[in-house]
């Protein structure tokens, strides 16, 4: 059987990540042949959003034999309606409302074109060619710009009535918590979103009295606070920083909380974390154990794994490609 050749796109907050990926279903392998990133221009409106798309399309398709191209897959934020096409009021995009990504991509190429919710893309990546291989039932996180989740149940995508499922990152833990994108007080995301992360740092730094010897992340940011992100947490907590491993311990501890909220449920016992701020590796992993550990039901708690993804920033755009 010939492989199958597929664009699959990640469309986040951020960036785009877009690549063409072969599938040999024969040996459940993949390779990816070329990829691409770009600014998703998020902020500028969907107009812009759907130009950049348009624009990594046309790139990648420069690069192969348009005949050779199945379709296009694309994961994005926010809920994705169940006729994969419409992605209705995005997280930390800018005047998006409902916008037919699906119609507007197909038109401009004539190729299939197949839209799925962003974690459930990588989600799908992961359960067929990464972390979750083993498992037929988990709980994905991706934690990046966002906090985003897909549930795998009996070895296939679990998106709900409406194509809402999976959103753990709007999971409330303080109802007088601070105000989330989405217009919500208290969501997970709030607290350890990017954004969010960034801006508690900042402050928490500021609250630092001036006798006491300076975080590792002012040197790594050369003074400049507004410089700080979730990577130069993880590198100043990787150096010894005990400022920076705080940070991170209550960020995985917060996690935490929302997955044990997830697995009493849904009575799983699986999670898998991707995403950016995941890297920040066993500061991270060691407080996300211990707090879900901590608050699952007793009959729950012999089984729970919670265990780092292993295709990285591509689980996305690798599932986006084999879902067409």
């Amino acid at each position: 059987m010939k492989p199958k050749l597929a664009i699959g796109i990640d469309m986040g907050a951020t960036t785009i990540k877009a690549g063409v990926v072969e599938f040999n279903s024969a040996q459940n392998k993949f390779s990816i042949l070329s990829q691409n990133v770009i600014e998703t221009h998020a902020l500028k409106g969907p107009d812009s959003v759907i130009e950049q798309l348009f624009y990594v399309i046309n790139e990648l398709l420069h690069e192969h034999k348009y005949s050779e191209i199945t379709g296009i897959g694309i994961g994005a934020p926010g809920i994705v309606s169940l006729d994969g096409g419409t992605v209705i009021n995005p997280p930390n995009f800018s005047d998006w409302n409902e916008v037919n990504v699906g119609f507007l991509v197909h038109q401009k190429f004539n190729l299939d074109v197949a839209v799925e919710n962003d974690a459930n893309t990588a989600a799908i990546g992961e359960a067929k060619y990464g972390a979750g291989v083993n498992y037929k039932n988990f709980i994905f996180i991706i934690w990046g710009t966002g906090v985003g989740g897909g549930i795998i149940l009996d070895g296939k995508i679990y998106r709900g009535p409406t194509g809402g499922a999976g959103e753990i990152g709007h999971i409330t833990i303080d109802y007088n918590g601070p105000v989330c994108n989405c217009g919500n007080r208290g969501c997970i995301e709030s607290y350890i979103g990017q954004r969010y992360l960034s801006d508690r740092t900042r402050k928490k730094l500021q609250m630092i009295p001036k006798a006491s010897p300076p975080s590792k992340i002012i040197e790594l940011v050369r003074d400049n606070i507004d410089a700080i992100e979730p990577s130069i947490i993880s590198l100043a907590a990787n150096q010894g920083d005990k400022f920076a491993e705080e940070i991170l311990l209550e960020a995985g501890t917060l996690l935490g909380v929302a997955i044990a909220s997830m697995f009493n449920a849904l009575d799983l016992r699986v999670a898998i974390v991707g995403g950016g701020i995941s890297a920040a590796g066993k500061f991270v992993f060691d407080a996300i154990q211990d707090s879900a550990r901590s608050r699952v039901l007793k009959s729950i708690k012999p089984g729970i794994t919670i265990i780092p993804a292993k295709l990285g920033n591509t689980a996305g755009m690798i599932g986006a490609a084999s879902i067409v």
